[in-house]
């Protein structure tokens, strides 16, 4: 379960940069929004998997709660899924 979650945290991290691009790139002129349509219900599915994974190995590895803040944090900012991969989920493995 941790191998899918490492990959699921590398796919949000990377669809939540893709994500910000397309947004900057439809404030551009001459951008549209259809980048920003298209990669946003994957982003979306992603997310909502990594935290309902983050939840059920809250469990298995008996987190502490300041952990399981900072794996949860991790999502939200960018580059966070790297960090929170390195630094916590990858000793795991």
């Amino acid at each position: 379960m941790l191998k899918t979650f490492r990959i699921v945290a590398l796919l949000e991290g990377v669809s939540y940069l893709l994500l910000a691009g397309a947004a900057i790139y439809k404030r551009m002129p001459n951008g549209n929004d259809e980048l920003v349509k298209l990669l946003g219900m994957p982003h979306g599915l992603l997310f909502v998997a990594y935290v309902a994974l983050a939840v059920f190995l809250r469990i298995t590895y008996k987190w502490d709660t300041k952990t399981f803040i900072i794996i949860l944090l991790g999502s939200l900012i960018p580059f966070g899924t790297f960090y929170v991969d390195k630094k916590y989920l990858k000793p795991l493995a």
